[in-house]
């Protein structure tokens, strides 16, 4: 059994030799991360420019670009044979509601599905200085269950954990997706040589308090698990669209 783990957060991050250490007892893992932090770019890919491929140790590599090249480099050619499962993170910071869109740590886990294998995501609900250890405990405990029990077709897992001492976690709940209030804002700025420059900004993310969604779940302690399809075709849509009459 070979597990890839990868995350957006890039290669120096603490919470990938801490996955090491939870995984190893189930078998070989091999780490296939970004050297730098490649928060939010989505599931892109690197096209427009060779990338570089940096063999820290065995089984331990950093590329030069983005989460999807990774597990896209860990299945065609940079291992002796393809990995069993993919997990991406732990990613330091929540990846809940409409922001797996642009989750790089969603992304690699959307690849990993693609590729024909059981894929999870995981997110520690802080950007507070964090051990990771105890999370790294519980994908441990997930990736056993997966291995037991399987994933349908094109279904990954989505998981957020709170940030809480372990022994405050009120459990886990299998949960939706949640809906995300935006309050992001463009930001001008002007360099010392007079140009104008842009950051796009905004508050921290306010969430509608649904139950049963992830972020309900999180913000009551539990670890929340969401399970994702990778079909996003609206399937009500296509019976009403039918009336639509788009030959006329």
């Amino acid at each position: 059994m070979t597990f890839l783990v990868t995350n957006d957060d890039g290669i120096f991050a603490p919470a990938l030799r801490r996955l090491r250490d939870a995984l190893s007892p189930l078998g070989r893992v091999v780490i296939v991360a970004p050297d730098r932090d490649q928060s939010a770019t989505s599931h892109s890919l690197t096209l427009h420019r060779p990338f570089r491929i940096h063999r820290h140790e065995e089984d331990f590599f950093s590329v030069d670009g983005t989460p999807t090249d990774c597990v896209v480099a860990g299945y065609h050619g940079l291992l002796d044979h393809a990995p069993d499962m993919v997990i991406s993170g732990i990613n330091h910071g929540p990846n809940m509601g409409e922001d797996v869109f642009y989750s790089g740590t969603v992304a690699a886990a959307i690849e990993g599905t693609l590729q024909g294998v059981p894929s999870i995501a995981v997110s520690l609900a802080t950007r507070e200085l964090s051990d990771f250890v105890a999370p790294a405990r519980f994908v441990s405990r997930l990736v056993r269950r997966v291995l037991d029990s399987g994933l349908p077709g094109r279904q990954l897992l989505n998981v957020n954990l709170p940030h809480r001492p372990w022994s405050e976690v009120s459990g886990v709940r299998i949960t939706r997706l949640g809906s995300r209030v935006y309050r992001d804002t463009l930001i001008k700025k002007v360099d010392p040589r007079g140009r104008d420059y842009y950051w796009i900004g905004g508050e921290d993310p306010v969430w509608e308090p649904r139950e049963g969604t992830d972020f309900f779940a999180v913000e009551a302690g539990y670890i929340s698990v969401t399970p994702l399809r990778l079909d996003l075709t609206d399937e009500h849509a296509l019976e009403d669209m039918q009336k639509w009459n788009l030959e006329a």
